[in-house]
């Protein structure tokens, strides 16, 4: 009976956090409405309580509890938007350079365009209209400036552009020049050193498992590559490197220990753990997911110091309540909400599980064996909203890589600590290498095994039928009925046979339905490049996107095995990122201006597999087929764009039953204007592919010069505004058919006797 009441007891806070969580997603999606949301929720929390204090029903108090919490997540909201509206008011449309002097909130993250950090504004100028305005904003650089880190004081020129309702930044900005006019300072400063150093002392060490040293021990994942990055992700051990509640419960478990071994109080052993969370969070910086574990570990050390330790799914609703009102934008993040649903399939599915498992097969086994496989099945649903594929080695791996991690972040916290003694950091980096090699080459098995995931639904079906494939599977483990259990799995059965089967019919339909005279196709692949051309049997890839399970539907889709000639515009990850698909099936990789190692190493494992590597630039020219391909850009050895976006391969194909077609990679307004400079764009074009997924930095007249009939824009689902109305209006004005891979999937180019034809995999 105590237990039963225990459990009741524990989950009667769920809801409270539930109601916050609605009413402050509510009042970031609609803000003009906040104020008086706030205000008819404060009176109607007032009345329930007042109503429940003179009958003290216990259900109208944690009714008028949650409305309270409710109101002041909206109050936040209201309270915020003058400032917020200050911000969104600027004229920053049509691509207008606006500089802004920012402080650094968030950590400086790696991204497919260069580098994304979170900020706060100071002041904003636009043309000679200088103000004071403070309010959050994304900036997004291509390269990553000295001293730049959380705490920085900076100024930033480029344009601007708002975001969606419902983030937390204002305005994202796009930046062309950063300068890091003070870097950190005070605690943030010691913690920037810190992070900086632990990279500095494993660097030597052989990767992949010293880039996963940073990252397990303080969540910096700057040396991690992106092969290894995308292995982590397949394998589902991405969440090892994003520092959560398991990493604050091992740092506040080791300080209170050692407070407890000197004799010390509770009172002091309690405040030894806060300081040490504290220090731990402003160390790995404060993200959604760190500053929830480490809410709900100070609420677990305030239950301590009262003697009333709370059962963990109500310190996990205090602490999700607490940080929605803190923060109410935390409501539309994904991350957090992963982070609180991984803790919660802990706290309320690990323990049925295990009793489930231990049916048939050993208690510590079973138990081993419930932690992952609860985290797993509660955060699907949530995953394929990113990706639409299920793991299906996750659970092993985590079995695997589990034990190691504890080991790396400790190792890893103890060698960041001790930098002041280089030679006792080294060491111990060296030591923390070892776990952290084994998890890096777990990823790696994982990722590589045949069916290591599966291809699912996108979107909210996806999530709903993951959500039901997960709770078919608990039952099936869990459920004490055995006509429960026969139910359920009757239930998983069909769901799992018809996934089975639904992969190779969806692909056989797929290529039912694709043109057989497709001749240029621009594969759907999320935010990234992928544009296959065919003339006969000679097929040309341009770019692969972000990821190679995208890039491999594709490819299955048009039913292509080999490709004669493969192109990489560029190194960024969603030009680059999915080449895994390709690697063995390519024999010529054509390549611009080699940036770093990590694309040296690239283009190495694609000669290792029977490829030849050539750098083109500008004058360069080959066949495919009966086509003719010309590299148009970038200049040889030019030290105006020596790599990246602006150094993109252009490239055109002419002289074939192919339209002949330019595909501009990601080249920006300036180097367009050069490359029309050069006299290298000698005719018309019936196709073009759209730089840089249709951001607003283009050229006018070079667009005008290629006076194109058909535009396609390779695009997804991104949070910098692609395409933009700019040159969406500009390629209209220039009467081109505008077609977009968001919203009409796969496009296919072909010509015939009727002339140019367009076909879109989906109507929109």
């Amino acid at each position: 009976m105590s237990v039963r009441t225990a459990r009741r007891r524990d989950l009667r806070l769920l809801p409270v956090a539930g109601t916050a969580w609605a009413g402050a997603g509510a009042a970031i999606t609609f803000p003009e409405h906040a104020g008086v949301s706030a205000v008819v929720l404060w009176v109607i929390a007032v009345v329930l309580l007042g109503v429940a204090l003179r009958r003290r029903p216990t259900v109208l108090a944690l009714v008028a509890v949650s409305v309270a919490v409710a109101a002041a997540a909206a109050s936040h909201v209201a309270l915020a938007q003058p400032a917020r509206d200050a911000l969104a008011r600027l004229e920053v449309d049509g691509g207008r350079s606006v500089t802004f002097e920012v402080d650094v909130v968030g950590k400086v993250e790696r991204s497919a365009a260069g580098y994304r950090f979170d900020a706060i504004t100071r002041s904003a100028t636009v043309g000679d209209d200088d103000r004071a305005v403070s309010a959050p904003v994304v900036v997004r650089a291509p390269e990553r400036a000295p001293g730049l880190d959380l705490g920085a004081r900076a100024t930033v020129t480029g344009t601007a552009f708002r975001a969606d309702p419902g983030d937390r930044a204002v305005l994202v900005v796009e930046a062309s020049a950063l300068v890091v006019d003070r870097p950190p300072s005070g605690p943030f400063g010691v913690a920037a050193t810190l992070r900086t150093g632990l990279v500095s002392a494993v660097d030597g060490l052989p990767d992949p498992g010293a880039g996963l040293v940073p990252g397990l021990a303080v969540g910096d994942t700057s040396a991690v590559s992106d092969e290894l990055d995308q292995q982590m992700k397949a394998s589902s051990l991405s969440h090892l490197t994003a520092v959560s509640g398991a990493n604050c419960a091992l740092v506040v478990g080791i300080a209170f220990g050692i407070a407890a071994l000197c004799g010390a109080r509770r009172g002091i052993r309690v405040a030894a753990g806060l300081v040490t969370l504290v220090a731990f969070v402003v160390l790995v910086s404060p993200e959604p997911s760190v500053v929830r574990a480490g809410a709900m570990a100070a609420i677990a050390m305030l239950g301590l110091l009262l003697g009333r330790i709370g059962a963990g799914v109500s310190v996990l609703s205090a602490s999700v309540c607490l940080l929605l009102v803190l923060d109410p934008w935390l409501a539309a993040s994904l991350g957090f909400a992963l982070s609180a649903v991984a803790t919660g399939s802990l706290l309320l599915f690990a323990g049925p599980l295990a009793d489930g498992l231990s049916r048939w097969m050993p208690s510590p086994a079973a138990l081993a064996l419930s932690v992952p496989l609860a985290v797993q099945l509660a955060c699907g649903p949530l995953l394929v909203l990113i990706e639409p594929t299920v793991p299906l080695v996750g659970v092993l791996a985590n079995l695997l890589a589990g034990p190691a991690a504890p080991a790396a972040t400790v190792l890893g916290l103890l060698a960041c600590l001790a930098l002041p003694v280089p030679v006792l950091a080294q060491g111990l980096a060296a030591i923390a290498w070892l776990p952290a090699a084994w998890i890096a080459g777990t990823a790696d098995l994982a990722a590589r095994l045949p069916g290591a995931s599966l291809p699912w639904l996108e979107g909210m079906p996806g999530l709903l039928a993951l959500a039901g494939t997960g709770t078919a599977i608990g039952a099936v483990i869990a459920a004490r009925h055995p006509r429960l259990r026969r139910v359920a799995a009757w239930t998983l059965a069909a769901v799992v046979l018809a996934v089975v089967a639904a992969g190779p019919v969806r692909t056989l339909f797929d290529r039912t339905r694709v043109p057989d005279e497709w001749t240029i196709a621009a594969c759907e692949v999320g935010q990234g490049d992928a544009v296959l051309v065919r003339d006969a049997a000679s097929v040309m890839l341009i770019d692969t996107g972000p990821e190679p399970a995208a890039l491999a539907g594709c490819l299955d889709r048009f039913a292509i095995d080999r490709v004669d000639i493969l192109v990489l515009t560029h190194f960024d990850m969603d030009h680059r990122g999915g080449a895994g698909a390709v690697l063995g099936r390519a024999d010529l990789v054509l390549h611009g201006p080699v940036p770093d190692a990590e694309a040296a190493d690239l283009l190495a494992r694609f000669a290792a597999r029977g490829a030849r590597t050539q750098e083109v630039s500008a004058g360069q020219s080959g066949a495919l087929g009966e086509c003719h391909w010309r590299a148009l850009w970038p200049k040889p050895r030019d030290p105006v764009y020596p790599a990246g976006n602006d150094a993109s391969v252009i490239i055109d194909v002419t002289g074939c039953r192919v339209p002949d077609a330019i595909f501009l990679g990601d080249l920006s307004a300036q180097p367009q204007r050069s490359l029309a400079a050069t006299g290298a764009v000698d005719r018309r074009y019936s196709v073009v592919k759209v730089a840089h997924h249709g951001s607003a930095d283009q050229d006018a007249g070079l667009y005008r010069d290629l006076d194109a009939r058909v535009a396609l824009v390779t695009v997804g689902e991104n949070t910098y505004g692609h395409p933009r109305d700019e040159i969406l209006d500009l390629l209209h004005e220039e009467q081109a058919t505008v077609a977009r891979t968001d919203i009409s999937g796969d496009l296919v180019v072909w010509r015939d006797d009727a002339g140019l034809r367009l076909w879109r995999s989906r109507e929109g």
